[in-house]
């Protein structure tokens, strides 16, 4: 039996300082925050080393002490370059990125150092890297199991033809394979139905898709769409995700279920999420412990099979987006 996720998993990538983005929220308060999802069943936390240039992280391991460290799952993403861009060097940060060898014990070990933590649970890659040989990447990552530095290992935002080549790699040469795939999926955004939501489900691999509402395009009308904090200061706030009357109306359809139902259109769409078979455990996200209470409350929520339909009705095929 592999390790057991709550079905819900707290994504961290809010916690940080404000110096960073007008978004986040400070060590003082999201303390608080990961407490109170750990004292409400949430025992599954989402981290990179790219969230808030490591200071996530840093802010992660300190709750992990406050609390018995088996009743966690700790999930972190490795990837992007971390440091300080105004003390680069005449090379610049040519090998903190990426996938290759260097890179990934590089991070894990930076990573353990910011949590101060003897291992982690879950070392997932941020994204498919399109310059290190995939035999490459799938020894290092063996090897920081092998290491003890890790105990499991996953990917997150690829094409599923990369998933798959990744995957059978390890599983051809005996080496670790994934457990579990981050992937971009919400009501308005269902391309990952087309290729890789199947192909996990045939290989036994955990689906923990990121943004279950959409980047917030499903937590209010669309009167109120741009009308935030992170809306307007998030350069990844996509505005196209809105931009065709589909959309719209996929909006305003979990607008009026929420009214029918009474609960906040934010419920809806996480439970639209959670009553799609092949979702393990969504990653969400709460800038308040309010809006993190009606987020476990939707784990409760029941949508038959014509409501679901309803959602899903308008949805058209659309290009991809995700930040793959």
């Amino acid at each position: 039996m592999m390790y057991q996720v709550s079905r819900l998993i707290l994504g961290c990538a809010s916690y940080g300082t404000k110096s960073d983005v007008a978004w986040r929220i400070e060590e003082e308060e999201a303390l608080k925050h990961l407490r109170h999802a750990w004292e409400r069943g949430i025992n599954t936390f989402d981290t990179s080393n790219f969230y808030c240039n490591g200071v996530s992280e840093e802010i992660l391991g300190k709750f992990v002490k406050t609390v018995p460290r088996e009743s966690v799952v700790i999930m972190t993403k490795s990837y992007f370059e971390v440091g300080d861009l105004d003390k680069l060097g005449p090379a610049g940060y040519v090998n903190n990125k990426g996938n290759n060898r260097k890179h990934i014990f590089a991070n894990i070990k930076a990573a353990l150092k910011r949590m101060d933590l003897d291992y982690i649970d879950v070392l997932q890659l941020h994204r498919f890297d399109y310059e290190t040989p995939i035999e490459e990447t799938m020894q290092a990552l063996h090897d920081v199991v092998q290491a003890g530095y890790v105990r499991y290992l996953g990917m997150s935002s690829c094409w599923a033809w990369q998933f798959h080549a990744m995957q059978n790699y390890a599983i051809a040469n005996k080496l670790t394979p994934f457990t579990n795939c981050q992937n971009f999926y919400n009501a308005l955004y269902r391309e990952e139905e087309r290729e890789m939501m199947p192909l996990l489900k045939y290989l036994g691999v955990g689906s923990t898709p990121w943004s279950p509402m959409a980047k917030g395009h499903l937590t209010r009308p669309l009167a109120d769409a741009y009308n935030s904090v992170r809306s307007n200061s998030d350069k990844y706030h996509d505005e196209a995700i809105l931009g065709v009357e589909w959309e719209r109306e996929i909006n305003r359809r979990v607008e009026s279920l929420a009214k029918k139902k009474g609960y906040s259109m934010a419920q809806i769409a996480l439970a639209w999420v959670l009553h799609k078979d092949w979702v393990c455990a969504p990653i969400i996200g709460a800038t308040t412990l309010e809006k993190m209470d009606q987020s476990i409350a939707a784990l409760e929520i029941k949508l038959d099979a014509e409501e679901v339909a309803y959602l899903d009705e308008p949805y058209q095929a659309r290009s991809s987006i995700g930040m793959l």
